[in-house]
């Protein structure tokens, strides 16, 4: 196939339309060489014969675009050969170290055809079949490796072992160091379907060896050097420019920071020696990732100032690979990446959002971070209980609840008429969800739900207001029947003054009918209420709110007992146990049924019932409803 085709195989990663009326066709541009199948007569000789040179036709030299790769795997070892190159436009010559080909005959640096199996490079230099090949696989990444090794081997007619399988970005890529060998592979490019109907594109590369672990010589070396540039009076490491050490070249050993396999060696000797480093200095390294650096919290947790000036990061999301390091210091300066924000500000922002506890950038001072300087794990102060502002209003609220709920659960709610006022407001609402109302088990409330996430049309956000006591009253007698856990509820006022309160009720209920029966339900209702005639309110707005109740809601649910309310005592009581009552009651302030309790649970001992009261009250353990007469 043409070169330009190959270009839109490897950008798109669709082979699907590659059929024979595409491998027929000629190439165009400065890729007009002849394929394969265009050759009528005997097999061509290699360009540049077995000798390696380019051979008598200076053209050729022109047709062949000096890429990385051949993408043909139709071609046979003797056909004419083009490389392919995905960032090439057409008629441009090549640049760098490609533009040496073009200068001259082969050269001991120039590749011959075969190696890479239709092009790209063979690294089978004049005099030998050794060298090595980085074979790389477009989209690879998506494919397991057995499969993917498996699936080369069953076509290559060469066994190969693999050196170092890894991903990078979207492709799969491994080392092969023989020419023979790299050239079979590339060969069989496009000629394995994968499960989704794509063809595999196998491109060859020669390349220098791959890069191993150090030498336990090298470690050696790179520790001594460490420690001489270690000053343990500030836990301090220099580790700038350190590929020009002079004791490290005196024992060629090359250490390159931005190497996977030279970064792992110095974290790994920061972890066994100085666990304790507060500061690190890798300037001037030519990083241009952090990703090999993403332990470094880890190996160095104490690390509080970072050098990483002088480099070549060009993405302040480079930084992202050790935010987990809690640094007050760090230089940044000369880095391309500091060239991209447009001001200071927006610089000092962005930095700040990896490290909130920055307090020094570039060497200038910070303003102090705002935030909460809290250390994990840390236990969240437990919720309090219920704010009233004043005990005037306590009272006046407890007694309205303990009022509207009991008629609330009583099955008739009509009686619900004289708490609401002419012009009163109603509004229903549940959480937002894309499932089925009856599988989230809320479909009695899922049809009058007023979700303002959900709903934007301004006509159904009006409908769904209930207006007036009638309306409203009306609609609280077709919503399931319930029982609330009045011992439970939570009670925040939000404001108050002579002539309107405004408070929030929380808590759960149950269903007492229907199919969800015994279902239990958490709610938070919003009263807006102005003072009645009677000392009581009247309600003018009402939002409810309901939800399924959490596992921890289920299991306190119900759990203190709630006695019914009633104004007289219980009959079965003696005469001196009713006088008890009635003075505990009254010296309390707790209604009948919650001191009849304290009574009988400290077996009709006044003195002791008093103190235990006294207790428990301070403790804050006796609910609001106990104080409900």
């Amino acid at each position: 196939m043409a070169a330009a085709d190959d270009s839109r195989y490897y950008n798109e990663h669709d082979d699907r339309v590659g059929g024979p009326q595409f491998r027929n066709r000629r190439g165009r541009g400065p890729f007009r060489a002849r394929m394969h199948s265009d050759h009528q007569g005997p097999r061509p000789r290699h360009r540049g014969g077995p000798g390696g040179g380019f051979g008598p036709n200076p053209r050729s030299r022109f047709e062949d675009d000096d890429g990385d790769v051949v993408m043909g795997g139709d071609m046979q070892d003797g056909s004419s050969q083009r490389r392919y190159n995905p960032y090439g436009r057409s008629g441009r010559r090549g640049d760098g170290r490609f533009e040496r080909d073009r200068k001259g005959g082969g050269g001991p640096g120039h590749r011959v055809g075969g190696a890479s199996g239709g092009g790209g490079g063979g690294g089978e230099r004049a005099g030998g079949k050794k060298g090595w090949f980085k074979i790389i696989i477009p989209y690879g990444k998506k494919y397991e490796k057995k499969w993917i090794l498996t699936a080369l081997q069953n076509l290559c007619p060469v066994p190969f072992s693999p050196v170092k399988f890894s991903t990078e970005g979207h492709r799969a890529q491994f080392y092969i160091e023989d020419a023979s060998t790299a050239n079979a592979l590339a060969k069989i490019s496009r000629k394995i379907t994968d499960t989704e109907g794509y063809k595999v594109i196998v491109i060859s590369n020669p390349c220098a060896p791959p890069i191993t672990d150090l030498k336990p010589e090298e470690v050696e070396s790179l520790a001594k050097c460490m420690s001489k540039r270690f000053l343990g009076s500030e836990q301090s490491l220099d580790l700038s420019n350190i590929r020009t050490d002079p004791d490290l070249l005196s024992q060629n050993t090359d250490i390159i920071l931005n190497r996977k396999h030279c970064m792992h060696a110095v974290l790994k000797i920061i972890e066994d020696n100085i666990p304790e480093l507060v500061s690190l200095n890798l300037s001037s390294n030519k990083l241009y990732k952090l990703d090999d650096m993403a332990e470094l919290a880890s190996k160095a947790p104490n690390l509080k100032i970072l050098n990483l000036s002088h480099n070549e990061l060009r993405s302040e999301r480079e930084l992202d690979r050790v935010k987990g390091v809690k640094l007050v210091e760090l230089w940044l300066n000369h880095n391309p990446l500091c060239d991209y924000f447009k001001d200071q500000p927006t610089y000092i922002s962005a930095i700040r959002e990896r490290f909130p506890r920055l307090l020094k950038l570039d060497g200038h001072d910070l303003p102090p971070p705002i935030g909460f300087d809290v250390e994990a794990p840390t236990a969240i102060p437990p919720c309090k209980g219920s704010y009233f502002g004043a005990d005037d209003i306590k009272s006046l609220i407890l007694r309205f609840l303990q009022q509207y709920f009991s008629v609330y659960d009583s099955g008739d709610r009509q009686s619900l008429l004289d708490a609401y006022h002419d012009g009163a407001c109603f509004s229903l609402s549940m959480p937002f969800s894309a499932q089925n109302p009856a599988r989230c088990s809320l479909g009695e409330y899922q049809k009058d739900s007023r979700n303002l996430k959900r709903l934007k049309d301004p006509s159904t956000r009006f409908r769904l207001l209930k207006h007036t006591r009638l309306n409203v009253v009306a609609f609280l007698n077709e919503l399931p029947k319930t029982q609330h856990d009045t011992a439970c509820f939570n009670v925040d006022v939000n404001t108050y003054t002579n002539t309107l309160l405004s408070f929030t009720v929380s808590g759960v209920f149950k269903e007492v009918d229907g199919k969800s029966r015994d279902a239990v339900r958490a709610f938070s209702r919003v009263f807006i209420a102005v003072p009645a005639g009677n000392s009581g309110l009247c309600i003018v707005n009402d939002e409810l709110f309901v939800r399924n109740a959490t596992t921890e809601e289920i299991r306190k649910a119900f759990a203190a007992p709630a006695p019914t309310p009633s104004s007289s005592p219980v009959p079965t009581l003696s005469a001196p146990q009713q006088e008890m009552l009635n003075t505990f009651s009254l010296q309390s302030g707790m209604n009948l049924e919650w001191s009849q309790k304290c009574l009988q649970d400290n077996e009709w001992d006044f003195d002791r019932a008093a103190q235990i009261f006294t207790q428990m009250k301070a403790q804050g353990k006796i609910p609001d409803v106990a104080f409900i007469k």
